[in-house]
């Protein structure tokens, strides 16, 4: 593999203040909020009762290497010719009073920013990456989901109540692949690959859409500088996810059954649409079988070829329209998420986003045979728009840091040739994938082969504007 080019910070700077400054993101929070989530953690048990004990469990936790805002943690164990899923997620309503200044700064925020330099954390520290968090060693109050599967991995029972937990291990991504693939995984989630494939499996023939596009990741390098690489992708980053879903579809039925709730959805793409699709496909050089859905002919295709590149960035056209959907009483007319093929809720990551919390009430609620609280209810006529704004807001920063790494890694580079995908084209211009370092970039020329590589030249970088631009050689 040709290593990426690195930009070193004592020559290019490498500081995200200004990007900080031009989208407006606080650095901090105001007084009232931290002495309310430092009165918050000063006895967290103290309202422990009527919690169940769960911490005999030997909950462990998968997420990226550092992290410390730790929402979620598992027990999969086999049972007769199924799978029990236990699930803990970080109970941050133990934390938050409704109405309080906790409450109304989270309202306002939506979401954890992620930053190369540093997160825009929902909740204080002291919460995030503390009390709330499911650290190892540490007893916590978590939302405890117990999910049953039967041998074709579709749900036959849920429970969901509040508990007290003990995370045992914090792992990540690469370290539970690495023990799997030597046979010698943590017992806690020996059986994640087998309920991992089952339910990619059924996700497949749900007509859920996974797009597989190399994903830009940015991290620190040891001289002080930024590196821009593909993120590498394990199957236990997919198995994973799918423990999420899980739980999510598990909540979205209790809700649709309730009456009551916030989804997350999107729109089935209209029939024209996948037809132009099916042309797309033709025009990169794929036969797709008129027998397979969307769903079956992308889990079909190898990610690296660049003609399955230039699909999955035509199909991101057909999941247009995701939005939060909340509802008391009358079902709204789309209740699915056409890429989860499915009813679907976020109720798994409560200490980074805002509607997880809402969601989760809703659930514990239901499933309690009680109202669901007012605050609650109040609540879910707003939450929809909160995170919209958020989520464009997280798309629009996370592209901007992308893009500002992007100029400073190609900034001494200009003239330099590379060899780049092309994803989508027209008459003079194309959206390409350089492929090292990986940039998402566009290019000037004519008759672009889309689904082919092809050399390209850099002709500029604007580092203040954070924009590159190639044409085709």
């Amino acid at each position: 593999m040709v290593p990426p080019l690195v930009l070193r910070t004592s020559a290019s700077g490498g500081d995200f203040g200004r990007l900080r400054t031009e989208f407006a993101l606080p650095e901090s929070f105001g007084p009232a909020v931290l002495a309310e989530a430092e009165a918050a953690v000063v006895d967290p048990l103290a309202s422990a009762g009527g919690r169940e004990d769960a911490t005999g469990l030997p909950f462990v936790t998968i997420d990226p290497p550092g992290s410390k805002d730790l929402d979620q943690a598992m027990v999969l164990e086999r049972r007769g010719s199924g799978f029990r899923v236990q699930y803990a997620i970080a109970d941050l309503a133990a934390f938050v009073p409704p109405g309080g200044a906790l409450d109304h700064e989270a309202r306002r925020r939506g979401q954890t920013l992620y930053l190369p330099d540093g997160n825009v954390p929902l909740h204080p520290p002291v919460l995030s990456e503390g009390a709330a968090s499911l650290l190892p060693g540490e007893v916590r109050p978590a939302v405890l989901w117990t999910i049953d599967v039967d041998e074709a991995g579709e749900i036959v029972a849920t429970r969901v109540r509040r508990a007290l937990v003990r995370s045992t291990e914090q792992f990540d991504y690469e370290g539970v692949q690495a023990s799997l693939d030597a046979g010698r995984p943590h017992p806690s989630v020996a059986a994640l690959p087998e309920l991992g494939r089952l339910r990619r499996s059924l996700a497949v023939r749900r007509g859920a859409v996974e797009l597989q596009l190399p994903e830009q990741e940015i991290s620190g390098d040891v001289d002080g500088g930024w590196v821009l690489a593909r993120r590498p992708r394990t199957a236990v980053d997919a198995w994973n996810a799918e423990i999420s879903l899980l739980t999510g579809m598990a909540a979205a039925r209790i809700m649709i059954d309730a009456g009551i709730g916030v989804l997350r959805t999107l729109p089935s793409p209209e029939p024209d649409a996948v037809e132009w699709l099916r042309r797309s496909a033709t025009a990169v050089g794929l036969a797709w079988p008129v027998e397979l859905t969307v769903s079956e002919f992308l889990s079909t295709l190898d990610p690296g070829q660049p003609s399955s590149m230039a699909l999955y960035a035509d199909t991101t056209r057909l999941l247009r329209g995701a939005g939060y959907t909340a509802f008391a009483g009358e079902l709204p007319a789309v209740t699915t998420h056409a890429g989860i093929g499915g009813a679907y809720a976020h109720v798994t990551a409560p200490i980074r986003r805002l509607v997880d919390r809402f969601g989760t009430e809703v659930c514990l609620a239901v499933t309690a045979g009680r109202e669901v609280p007012d605050w609650v209810r109040e609540a879910l006529s707003e939450v929809p728009a909160q995170m919209s704004a958020s989520d464009s807001l997280a798309a629009r920063v996370e592209r901007a840091c992308i893009d500002q790494v992007e100029a400073w890694v190609l900034a001494e580079q200009v003239g330099r040739e590379f060899t780049a995908v092309v994803l989508r084209a027209d008459e003079s211009r194309a959206e390409i994938l350089v492929e090292n370092p990986p940039v998402m970039a566009k290019c000037s020329g004519e008759e672009f082969p889309e689904g082919e590589r092809i050399a390209v030249r850099l002709t500029e970088v604007d580092v203040e504007q954070r924009k590159v631009s190639f044409e085709r050689v």
